[in-house]
């Protein structure tokens, strides 16, 4: 079983997307994160709607996902919000020391 995971994440508000960096890396749920502003595309009731957005990356333990999903749904606004792992199959293995060493 993979180690570490890329959780990932989109919302409209910067107050939001700021909260949730800094509520995660407060808890040392997170090693790092990268917020981009993007444009999204999507299906919403029946609709395609286009929206800025911004997108969140996070870098983690697998096995604290559950605890940083929990995280980013007691701020996030949204009633159905992005929240992705995808596994790191492998990395400089100075970097994946430094996510053991940088979370809890």
């Amino acid at each position: 079983m993979k180690k570490y995971c890329v959780v990932t994440t989109a919302c409209d508000k910067l107050e939001i997307a700021n909260k949730i960096i800094d509520t995660l890396l407060k808890k040392r749920l997170v090693s790092c994160c990268q917020m981009s502003k993007i444009e999204s595309s999507y299906w919403w009731k029946g609709e395609i709607v286009k929206e800025p957005e911004f997108f969140i990356q996070m870098k983690t333990k697998k096995d604290l996902f559950k605890e940083v999903e929990k995280e980013i749904l007691s701020v996030h606004d949204y009633d159905t919000c992005e929240i992705i792992s995808y596994d790191i199959d492998e990395g400089n293995d100075k970097f994946l020391k430094w996510i053991e060493d940088e979370t809890k």
